[in-house]
């Protein structure tokens, strides 16, 4: 159970934020997972969706690239919430279950090399807090300059939405995969 009240409903946020609310709601379809949480601070809330329209939506780095830095991200912090998600995100994308499962149990036996790629990046930059030259140079090859700092970004942004989920023990949506964490 979440240790924050989810707030899930425009009337449960002051007056002047009620339009934060209706821009989350429009962009999302629903106030829904990490939002519920980052309304109790609804600034934050609002400047956070729109760094997250960007990066889950609107930018140009391929989408099963986000979903797997996304799912890299979740499993490192052990999300429950963002791993559910992503997990049902990366199977509408055809992401192999081969690619799911070293995610999973944090191995790389299986990922197509383009896939272990991502998650070699994604996990470089959590665990070292660095990535090494020929990972980087790699990259940069495969998709140049623009694409790595939004995948880049996306890895932060992910991240930030983890630590919230996991500081306020928001479980995984109804019907998505559940994570196993230690």
């Amino acid at each position: 159970m979440a240790r924050l009240t989810p707030i899930t409903r425009k009337d449960q946020v002051a007056a002047k934020d009620q339009a934060i609310v209706d821009s989350i709601v429009a962009s999302r379809g629903a106030l829904q997972g990490p939002f519920t949480m980052f309304l109790h601070s609804p600034e934050l809330a609002g400047r956070l969706a729109h760094l997250g329209a960007y990066v889950r939506f609107e930018g140009s780095l391929d989408m099963r690239v986000r979903v797997l830095a996304a799912m890299t991200v979740a499993r490192e912090y052990e999300a429950l919430y963002v791993w559910g998600a992503q997990t049902g995100g990366a199977r509408r994308l055809n992401v192999p279950e081969s690619t799911i499962t070293a995610i999973r149990e944090n191995h790389s036996r299986g990922l197509p090399p383009e896939d272990a790629q991502i998650v070699d990046f994604t996990r470089q930059l959590l665990r070292k807090h660095r990535v090494d030259d020929a990972t980087f140079k790699a990259l940069v090859a495969r998709f140049g300059h623009d694409a790595l700092i939004q995948l880049t970004g996306a890895i932060g942004y992910y991240s930030m939405l983890c630590m919230t989920v996991n500081a306020c023990e928001l479980e995984a949506g109804q019907g998505a995969e559940v994570l196993k964490t230690s």
